[in-house]
């Protein structure tokens, strides 16, 4: 009897740890470190390298060929980070490229992501990966998280925010393929996770029209960005 419960506990302890090393990072524990950095002050303090690397979503397009910088979501982001940290001395960095995918940005991300020394870096290529599909874009991903870890710094994918091309409520459309595999990815990396398309869809079962948040087919408004950025401050409370 002894033997089963001990079997059986060692049997639980193994399957809590397999678990424990597939788990998307504690949006409350992952940025202990930058936040403690962000709170320090002059002459202790040190720049924080914020990198965005994606599309146009993140480069700021809301109706094409307008980009509204201040109002999407990496400088959204910074505003709120200022707000809770007024000591700190804070890079937004963009790496974005409008219509870009994620094959193409795996390409220069040591030459244009890495040289900036990220201390965190966001990585939102889904809508535009949809044109190269899932295997090349889990390897592309895949590659840059790896990279990225090597050299310690910490990073929170983006799932897709909407194109309204697609049902966002259709169950396993193309773009809940690509946000299921990203989710996946961070699960494995035990890395952040914005869950974008999430956001939208749940606003869509409450009532709300998709296009209530989006400024063209595929590029969300101000309202829409704000979103995203909501749910990456966070990650910096």
């Amino acid at each position: 009897m002894k033997k089963r419960s001990l079997t059986l506990l060692l049997l639980v302890t193994l399957l809590w740890d397999i678990n424990a090393q597939n788990e998307i990072a504690s949006p409350s524990q992952y940025l202990t470190e930058i936040k403690t950095e962000l709170t320090k002050k002059w002459p202790d303090n040190r720049t924080i390298n914020l990198v965005f690397h994606g599309h146009s979503v993140p480069a700021g397009y809301f109706k094409t060929p307008i980009v509204n910088t201040l109002e999407s979501y990496p400088f959204l982001v910074l505003k709120t980070i200022k707000e809770h940290y007024p000591f700190a001395v804070i890079n937004i960095i963009n790496t974005s490229i409008g219509g870009e995918n994620s094959v193409s940005g795996a390409e220069r991300f040591e030459t244009e992501v890495l040289i900036h020394k990220p201390d965190v870096l966001f990585i939102d290529y889904a809508l535009n990966d949809v044109g190269v599909g899932l295997e090349k874009s889990h390897e592309a991903w895949n590659n840059m998280i790896l990279k990225a870890l090597e050299k310690n710094i910490k990073i929170i994918l983006l799932t897709p925010s909407p194109d309204q091309r697609e049902n966002i409520l259709e169950v396993n459309n193309v773009l809940e393929q690509h946000k299921n595999q990203i989710r996946q990815l961070a699960k494995e990396h035990r890395v952040g996770l914005v869950d974008s398309y999430l956001l939208f869809k749940e606003k869509v079962i409450a009532g709300d029209s998709i296009s209530k948040y989006m400024s063209q087919v595929n590029h969300p408004n101000r309202e829409g960005h704000q979103l995203i950025a909501d749910e990456i401050i966070i990650y910096f409370q």
